[in-house]
């Protein structure tokens, strides 16, 4: 499976603007029940917000997001995004298109879900082969 084909299957899009307050982005990625939208997650505000203790009702998204950012092509494999998580110790990913530009983001939680799943059919196939129901 390929980032593109996670990524289809997509129905939301969350986004939020860089001018937003964080106090405005946390209760947004609250209400949305979501760890990251666009380039802000909860660690950018409990981070660089609460541990500071800086004042989130004034400060402004552009203020906290990460800049850093590691992405991956649509085409890529779901293995090479769990590579490249674990090797920056993230849990997002930018997904990018050279010629079309921002398509998405994945999350660490979108790959345990759908490696889950395939697990589940393969133990379930086995399962069915080794105790068939007559």
């Amino acid at each position: 499976m390929k980032v593109s084909d996670l990524l289809s299957t997509r129905t939301e899009v969350f986004s939020i603007s860089d001018s937003a307050t964080v106090h405005d982005a946390a209760r947004y990625l609250r209400d949305q029940k979501v760890r990251a939208v666009g380039i802000v997650s909860q660690s950018d505000v409990s981070e660089k917000v609460a541990a500071e203790n800086k004042c989130p009702a004034w400060m402004r998204v552009s203020e906290i997001m990460s800049t850093d950012l590691v992405t991956i092509a649509p085409e890529a494999s779901l293995e090479e995004c769990l590579r490249l998580m674990e090797k920056h110790r993230i849990f997002h990913l930018l997904v990018v298109d050279p010629n079309a530009g921002f398509r998405g983001l994945i999350s660490a939680k979108d790959l345990l879900k759908v490696i889950a799943s395939d697990h589940k059919e393969r133990a379930d196939m086995l399962e069915s082969y080794m105790f068939p129901q007559h």
